[in-house]
């Protein structure tokens, strides 16, 4: 698997920020203030699939009217001031810059609601690396996966499969990547599950952002 690679497709969440305490958080305050019981513990394994099946298995409920009240308190707790406690990983601004100097085309697509992500971007004044910005409700309607948001991204902006990497800390991530033909590198640093698995061969893998910062930019 060659580096050069002109466009970057970067998963958010454990990827390049941690949010892990705003959104564990949230989910909290939103059961609390429903007096529901969630049917597992908060931890970070919730982390990382859209918002409402994530609901639906922490709740156990089928109950739209429910459901749509976790949601609307949870947004209220994490919108309003929750997505201000995200914080970078070490090494990733650093990292972010040198593919900026080195004029790297980079994307996000998260399957965090995009007006969060928007006011996480502007937060960390991070408006200058990505030419865009994706979530699965950037589209309307909304998409049902990352793979499919990822065939978007490739479309609207005109990239070519052999010069696009996606980097993500999830195994849906390298699916979704597989699924459109691309290169996958997998971070280890953020909320990587223990119990996935053996991860495929094929896939790089990188412990630092460093050392995925020096992949891409070998052949440049």
């Amino acid at each position: 698997m060659a580096a050069n690679k002109t466009h970057v497709i970067f998963d958010l969440d454990g990827t390049l920020i941690d949010s892990s305490s705003s959104i564990l958080q949230s989910f909290e305050s939103a059961f609390r203030q429903l007096g529901v019981e969630a049917t597992k513990p908060f931890t970070q394994e919730v982390i990382g699939p859209p918002l409402m099946p994530t609901l639906r298995m922490l709740s156990g409920s089928e109950d739209e009217t429910l459901l749509n009240a976790l949601a609307a308190a949870f947004k209220a707790e994490y919108d309003g001031h929750g997505y201000q406690l995200a914080t970078v990983f070490d090494g990733i601004e650093a990292f972010l810059d040198r593919l900026l100097d080195q004029q790297m085309d980079m994307y996000i697509a998260t399957n965090k609601r995009i007006l969060p992500t928007r006011k996480i971007m502007q937060h960390l004044s991070w408006e200058r690396y990505f030419k865009a910005v994706y979530a699965l409700d950037y589209f309307q309607p909304a998409l049902s996966s990352k793979k499919d948001m990822v065939t978007h991204i490739l479309r609207n902006q005109g990239l070519q499969q052999s010069s696009t990497i996606f980097i993500g800390d999830r195994i849906e991530d390298g699916m979704s990547a597989e699924g459109n033909g691309l290169d996958f590198a997998m971070v280890t640093w953020g909320y990587l599950d223990d119990s996935v698995g053996e991860i495929p061969s094929h896939w790089l893998q990188f412990s630092q952002p460093s050392a995925l910062g020096d992949y891409l930019l070998a052949s440049r």
